[in-house]
């Protein structure tokens, strides 16, 4: 591409994961500093709860930096393994009041909706989990819509890591299908991290979700059973025996241009969700990130 993918997309990094180990006021500092970014995505993890000095803090340096912010709502779900598709009736309305929580939290931090993440299912009770999700995400959207914001449901794996009812890019598809039909509100945030871990590739994932995409995330897996680090840790790309590098990512963006997401009015936000190992750095696994961003913009066609 010769136009700047800025011009397109919203450029973004998930804080929590670029920047596991760095106090969360330093690390929020380094993105809000750093123009190559135009977006951001946090969670109460790193920033703390509502009206504490350090929530205040972050809030005001996000409002200096002019970025789009995005809120994480999977950690509330997953920190305390909650479960928005429980068949637990009180176990599910536990899951919907976390995310009734998160929402309050995103629009504290000025976020325009929430994400989160399908619980773990089980086969004999696939069905009824369903409807379960179906009540939970309807229930959380009524409430994000008083407040003119938006609700994400990202696309995990479903027989590797996460487990997640949702799971199967045709799943997604129907799942949203059905959510639209009430909640104009409701998206889907698709993430090339979980494509190898759900048997899938990025043209499957794309056409198969096109009409209810709202949000993309990229990033690496181990997708080998056999090899170290496999399932959902999100290596930086061109990690030993992963499944992404720059060669899946160029794809990636080429079907979702030929798909048509780019739009110079209205650019969706694309995030990196890479986390340096234990033994990596924070700023080169993140500066990685971004080489290999410019290099498969760059091979792009027009």
């Amino acid at each position: 591409m010769k136009e700047s993918i800025h011009k397109y997309f919203k450029v973004g990094t998930i804080h929590w994961m670029s920047y596991p180990r760095m106090d969360g006021m330093q690390s929020l500092r380094e993105i809000c500093s750093d123009d190559f970014f135009d977006a951001i995505e946090v969670n109460i993890n790193k920033l703390g709860d509502i009206n504490t000095d350090t929530a205040k803090a972050a809030k005001a340096m996000l409002e200096q930096s002019h970025l789009k912010v995005c809120y994480g709502a999977q950690p509330s779900l997953l920190g305390p393994k909650l479960n928005p598709n429980d068949t637990d009736e009180e176990g599910r309305k536990k899951a919907e009041e976390a995310l009734i929580k998160s929402v309050d939290r995103a629009e504290y931090f000025g976020a325009k909706g929430i994400a989160f993440l399908a619980g773990k299912w089980a086969e004999e009770t696939k069905d009824f989990q369903y409807q379960q999700l179906l009540k939970t995400t309807g229930n959380v959207c009524d409430y994000a819509a008083q407040k003119g914001m938006s609700v994400e449901l990202e696309v995990f794996d479903y027989d590797v890591d996460k487990a997640s009812l949702i799971g199967p890019a045709p799943l997604a598809a129907q799942f949203a299908a059905d959510m639209r039909l009430k909640h104009h509100n409701f998206g889907l945030l698709v993430d090339l991290s979980h494509f190898p871990i759900c048997h899938e590739d990025s043209k499957q994932v794309i056409r198969t979700c096109r009409p209810y995409i709202t949000h993309l995330h990229f990033g690496n897996a181990v997708a080998d059973p056999e090899a170290e680090g496999y399932g959902d840790l999100h290596q930086r790309l061109g990690y030993p025996n992963s499944a992404n590098d720059i060669k899946e990512l160029t794809e990636f963006l080429q079907i979702v241009k030929d798909e048509g997401f780019f739009n110079a009015e209205d650019p969706m936000v694309l995030s990196m969700e890479v986390m340096p190992t234990k033994v990596e750095d924070e700023e080169i696994v993140l500066a990685n990130t971004k080489r290999c961003l410019n290099r498969a913009w760059a091979m792009v066609k027009d």
